[in-house]
């Protein structure tokens, strides 16, 4: 690890800074985990697009299909590739606790900045405050990694800033990811200031919580590598702007995304999210392939509509990327 447990909060505090993306996972035409592809994605992400730190193998990558040693070489290849540059932020979620603790306990080994681990889901129980208290505090306890909770409504229920408030007085319980309602993620951000980041994955309202909240953290989501190419980090542009306090200059950066972001919510099949966002990778140049069951392909009507989409939503790619996928 780079840091002793009781330096997890401070170190989260000066490296959990900036945008943070989401890695989809790609796979080969058989349905393998694509590792050469991961790696250049990587190295893309980092290099070229400007994004400061990665969440690997999270509910984007596809986690539910993969198996517990494929979870851990992903967490070994994105340190090998981008861990000395980047920051790294490992999904170890899972019913199973000694599935937690294992990936965890590997993601420490390896050398991973963080983990993140999502409130599990509470079948019959109607109140969850003391048990999740005590999964967070028995995390807490057996791991010396930073860890950052994950709130979402997947679940079947959120928790509440004052549980979560709680459960941040532990020694490296470093952050959360938040996706719940603002008013909910602007009183945590309040009750916990200089005891944990929060954030959420809304891009589009990135901006905003850095102006009225003061956040320094995106953490995170898919739109960072989707919404950005090589020549046009518009994302990484308004982040800057605001960052440096030019807020009405940041703003018109941000909103003359808004056709990119259009075309991405309109070409999205009901129920196919990964598939959707690997096929605008790889229209972007990047290693996308196909997904894993249960998730479902795209039909050639799917595809065709997103190529169109695509190409028309304002995005300027290298010539050599948009040919590459024209057919």
């Amino acid at each position: 690890m780079q840091y002793q447990k009781h330096d997890a909060k401070a170190f989260a505090r000066e490296h959990m800074r900036g945008i943070w993306a989401a890695a989809l996972t790609p796979f080969t035409p058989d349905l393998l985990v694509d590792e050469a592809g991961f790696r250049r994605n990587l190295r893309h992400w980092v290099d070229e697009l400007g994004i400061d730190g990665v969440f690997v193998a999270g509910k984007q990558g596809e986690f539910f299909s993969l198996s517990v040693a494929e979870r851990k070489r992903l967490f070994e290849i994105a340190v090998d590739e981008i861990g000395s540059r980047a920051g790294t932020i490992m999904s170890c979620s899972d019913q199973n606790l000694d599935t937690v603790l294992d990936l965890a306990r590997h993601a420490q080994a390896v050398g991973a900045g963080s983990i993140v681990v999502h409130a599990p889901v509470m079948h019959f129980v109607t109140d969850q405050d003391e048990t999740l208290y005590e999964y967070y505090r028995h995390l807490s306890e057996q791991l010396d990694i930073g860890i950052a909770m994950w709130s979402h409504p997947d679940s079947g229920y959120l928790m509440s800033p004052e549980l979560c408030a709680r459960i941040a007085e532990l020694p490296n319980i470093v952050a959360i990811k938040y996706s719940v309602p603002r008013e909910m993620y602007a009183r945590l951000t309040r009750l916990t200031e200089g005891k944990l980041i929060v954030s959420t994955a809304s891009e589009e309202e990135w901006l905003d919580n850095i102006v009225e909240l003061d956040w320094r953290l995106y953490l995170c989501s898919s739109p960072p590598y989707l919404l950005q190419s090589t020549v046009d980090r518009r994302m990484r542009e308004y982040t800057d702007l605001a960052f440096k306090g030019e807020f009405e200059r940041a703003r018109e950066v941000r909103d003359s995304l808004d056709p990119v972001r259009h075309a991405l919510r309109r070409t999205r099949p009901p129920g196919k999210p990964q598939a959707q966002q690997k096929y605008w990778q790889e229209l972007l140049g990047q290693a996308g392939g196909p997904v894993r069951r249960p998730m479902l392909p795209l039909t050639e009507d799917e595809r065709e509509a997103i190529r169109i989409a695509f190409a028309g939503c304002g995005l300027a790619v290298p010539a050599g990327a948009r040919a590459s996928h024209a057919a």
